[in-house]
């Protein structure tokens, strides 16, 4: 309570018991500065404890959430979620590699979902490329994509940190529900200096007062109710941070799917280049080829196995950033086996409007700015019930009076009882009564932005999931079977001897090159299926 208001405040004192003597109804008045000092320094304690309507601040140290919906912090310097290009992929491979990714933007919002052209370049292939590397789903003890999310959920480490926010809040809803602690004092009054004498009488008082503070407007009922809502909140962010870590082992188990089929498709090309160079020593002994042939047919070797090692590590590389998401020991990485495809199995999603309500209904990160607004209210309740600062009940169970100024009196002893309250004359929390309700203002208004935000955002992934679809129908249905057609007819020209060696080769890197880009645009409609479910914020694809 500020010292304003205590300077206007008056003391009501009910006393029973004592005597007629004024030295004895002393005992409880002299302890009101007593009072009105502790008394200031608990509610200065309080109000740094419910700086914020969450709940008590431990300190920005222990807030791994980058933002609380519904808290009255300050927005300024804080951007709001702004549309951009859709690209999961990117964003969360960023994060495996510790860079800025969706660790570090606010809850909800998702990283773009076409991935970004890659930087490496990428190994060639030589010989007739098979589509079966292609649609190798791993040994049928692997790890499937249920599993890993499964495993996700238990052991991530960054989901076990913010886990952890759940018991403080339960924490949080204990302390909001303490009541204060009584206050005793024991005073001796009258204590002269010297000694009493006739001609200067006097009496020594001594009495132990109890002091307790009663909450007469139920603050600490609304600040219990305030700290339930801070943890609904913390549980639909910890939901939301659940479905974010998912979206990145998303991309991570393709990443693995990926580059173990670029090991298979390596591995196969290697072999197709053994009999090529077979058939081009066996030309050069009859005489049929140059030297050069052989020559260029080594080289070319040489480089699938270089380009080979090269994808066996990255394919090292992609699992252990796996075992960091699932809490493998990294020592174990090499053993993980994902199970699954790359291939598109599963029905149509549904329209694109039901996918929008199934995520305005459904993203814990939406659900976790509703249930701010609820929170911003329970706050108004709060500071509203603050304008009524607590009454103190006094108790004084034992005073003694020696009645020194009377040499043939006796001692006495007595009891009392008091009230100490202060009069509101000046809501000295209007402004922050009023604060409160700007931030109910606030929270409304970011709640409609994310709606706009999330539609946004499944739109997008449902144009990235038709566009990557469609484009796997026309490889299936032309690009496909011509490029095949082309190979066979070059083959059969070389093998009759109207062709040379280079025309088959540029043939055959021709069709690889049609399969790499259908292995490629495979994995991006698998990532956009995944991305998709981030989205909506279900998982309505496999």
């Amino acid at each position: 309570m500020s010292r304003h208001i205590i300077l206007c405040s008056i003391a009501l004192a009910i006393a029973a018991g004592y005597g007629s003597r004024s030295a004895r109804g002393q005992g409880v008045i002299s302890v009101a500065d007593e009072i009105i000092v502790i008394s200031q320094g608990q509610r200065a304690k309080e109000q740094r404890r419910d700086s914020t309507h969450l709940g008590p601040i431990h300190g920005p140290g222990e807030r791994y959430f980058a933002a609380t919906p519904g808290s009255d912090e300050p927005r300024l310097g804080e951007r709001f979620p702004e549309q951009r290009p859709l690209d999961v992929t990117a964003a969360a491979s960023a994060a495996l590699r510790g860079q800025a990714g969706i660790g570090a933007e606010r809850p909800g919002l998702l990283p773009p979902a076409v991935p970004e052209a890659e930087a490496r370049p990428q190994p060639p292939l030589y010989g007739p490329q098979s589509l079966a590397a292609l649609k190798d789903e791993g040994p049928p003890d692997g790890l499937t994509l249920e599993a890993a999310i499964a495993r996700l959920v238990h052991a991530n480490p960054d989901l076990a940190v913010k886990f952890r926010e759940i018991p403080k809040a339960d924490a949080d809803i204990l302390t909001a529900g303490l009541w204060g602690n009584p206050l005793i004092f024991a005073a001796f009054d009258q204590i002269p200096y010297g000694s009493y004498s006739p001609q200067r009488p006097g009496s020594n008082t001594y009495n132990i007062t109890i002091v307790q503070p009663i909450d007469i407007n139920g603050k600490f009922r609304a600040r219990t109710r305030l700290a339930q809502s801070a943890k609904q909140v913390l549980m639909a962010q910890y939901q939301d941070a659940v479905r974010q870590e998912v979206e990145i082992l998303h991309v991570a188990f393709v990443d693995v799917l990926a580059a173990r089929i670029a090991v298979r498709l390596l591995q196969e090309s290697l072999a197709n280049s053994e009999g090529l160079l077979r058939t081009a020593q066996d030309r050069v002994r009859r005489g049929a080829s140059p030297e050069s042939e052989l020559d260029e047919m080594l080289i070319r070797r040489e480089t699938i196995a270089v380009a080979l090692e090269e994808a066996a590590s990255r394919l090292r590389q992609e699992k252990r950033d796996l075992a960091v998401l699932l809490g493998v020991p990294v020592a174990q990485a090499d053993l993980i086996e994902p199970l699954g495809t790359i291939f598109d199995r599963a029905p149509t999603p549904p329209p694109v409007e039901d996918l929008i309500r199934l995520a305005l209904c459904n993203r814990p990160d939406l659900t976790a700015y509703r249930l701010g607004v609820r929170s911003a209210t329970a706050n108004v309740e709060v500071q509203r019930r603050e304008r009524f600062p607590d009454v103190f009940a006094l108790y004084s169970p034992y005073s003694f009076n020696a009645n020194n100024d009377d040499y043939n009196a006796r001692s006495a002893t007595s009891w009392g009882a008091g009230i100490f309250a202060s009069v509101p004359i000046l809501n000295r929390n209007q402004g922050n009564i009023r604060r409160a309700h700007e931030n109910i203002i606030q929270a409304q208004r970011e709640v409609v932005g994310l709606e706009q935000l999330v539609v946004a955002e499944v739109q997008k992934a449902v144009l990235e999931y038709n566009s990557s679809r469609a484009a796997i129908e026309r490889f299936d249905r032309l690009i496909l079977p011509r490029a095949k057609h082309l190979r066979a007819d070059k083959q059969r020209l070389y093998t009759e001897g109207q062709e040379g060696l280079d025309t088959y080769l540029n043939a055959e890197s021709s069709y690889n090159e049609v399969v790499r880009q259908y292995r490629d645009t495979l994995i991006r409609h698998r990532r956009a299926m995944l991305a998709l479910n981030t989205a909506v914020g279900v998982r309505v694809l496999p």
